[in-house]
């Protein structure tokens, strides 16, 4: 499941709608929004999640942070080390390999540290 997946699926569950309803009312499949939900496919167009952000009746920041979702919902990823430093190589391949064994916990606490990292002046 991908973060935008999961806000979908709580959007739905908070306001009782099922998928297929949703579906419906936005212009796609049942199969292509349960797919989008459970990250089997890729991040949504810009124009499928303004549908859902109206369907919603979304505003202000938390449109903002479904957008925000949707641009970090890829679920498969290519990161380009070209030029950086062998470590961030090292790391990349890392966690390429790693990412399936890791714990739930780890996964946390390593995106709470980058996210920090992320947000440090001079970015």
């Amino acid at each position: 499941m991908t973060p935008f997946g999961r806000r979908l699926r709580e959007l739905r569950a908070e306001r009782g709608v099922t998928l297929t309803d949703m579906a419906l009312a936005i212009g796609v499949s049942p199969t292509y929004l349960s797919a989008l939900e459970n990250g089997r496919r890729g991040k949504p167009t810009w124009a499928l999640v303004q549908r859902i952000i109206a369907y919603f009746n979304i505003i202000w920041d938390d449109a903002e942070d479904l957008q925000r979702l949707a641009e970090l919902s890829q679920p498969k990823v290519s990161v380009d080390t070209g030029g950086l430093s062998p470590e961030a190589t090292e790391l990349a391949n890392l966690l390429a390999r790693e990412i399936r064994h890791l714990p739930h916990e780890s996964v946390a606490e390593l995106l709470g540290r980058l996210k920090i990292l992320c947000k440090r002046p001079g970015r």
